[in-house]
């Protein structure tokens, strides 16, 4: 089932719908807890209608099958739709105060007719949509039971979320990450801003074909970062 919440406003960013699958397993009088997964480019998950490429990410297919087999907790998806300006709320901000940042903040000035707006972005679904989440609908709101995900610029945000609200997300699920966007600045900003490990979950993935080609000599850089900071793999983090 699928609720929706269209044009759904902030104070610190455009307005834009927001929608929630609820498991088939879901009962609001039951008093169950759900864990609560929040993903980027809502538009792509549930709808072949609204969906960039016309084919969903079948998340509530896979969801559903899941929680059946019993292999992950009852939980549902927060889908934000992303906004026209999506560069410029998915671009990591902080790292591009880095000094190397200024070649990749020239090319941001030619790629967007706005500033970037990360920060407020996150400021949004942390401040805002989480709130509102939580309250209307049976939620586990506590940090164990929050996690983000998304694609490529999505991928790049939800880690940049996970590193900056630690104690809100546990988990962020990074899929075919847009490590071009912050190369040479993104290292310096996790050397000191990834979270201890053994409190959270990473996963990252990337291809071997078009633009996924660029990905691998950028990823394993990161990897090489997460376990010299103790992330176990296979038990904190998973590169596929």
């Amino acid at each position: 089932m699928i609720v929706r919440h269209d044009n759904f406003s902030s104070r610190f960013i455009p307005a834009r719908h927001v929608h929630v699958w609820l498991p088939d397993v879901y009962n609001q009088e039951s008093g169950t807890g759900y864990s609560v997964l929040y993903m980027h480019d809502g538009q792509n998950l549930f709808d072949a209608e609204t969906a960039t490429a016309g084919e969903t990410w079948g998340v509530a297919e896979a969801l559903n099958r899941l929680m059946n087999a019993g292999t992950v907790r009852p939980t549902l998806v927060v889908g934000i739709f992303n906004h026209a300006d999506r560069w410029a709320e998915y671009w990591p901000e902080r790292p591009l105060a880095h000094p190397n940042g200024a070649r990749l903040q020239e090319q941001f000035k030619k790629l967007l007719s706005v500033p970037i707006r990360s920060n407020a972005y996150l400021r949004f679904l942390v401040e805002e949509l989480k709130p509102f989440i939580d309250q209307a609908y049976c939620t586990r709101p506590a940090r164990e039971e929050t996690f983000i995900m998304g694609s490529s610029m999505g991928g790049l945000v939800s880690l940049y979320a996970l590193c900056e609200y630690p104690d809100v997300f546990a988990g962020a699920g990074c899929l075919s990450t847009h490590w071009p966007a912050v190369e040479g600045v993104i290292l310096p900003y996790l050397a000191e801003n990834l979270p201890p490990p053994g409190r959270h979950k990473l996963y990252f993935d990337y291809g071997t074909a078009t633009l996924d080609a660029l990905y691998e000599p950028l990823q394993k850089p990161v990897d090489g970062l997460l376990a010299q900071k103790g992330y176990r793999t296979a038990v904190d983090w998973l590169t596929r």
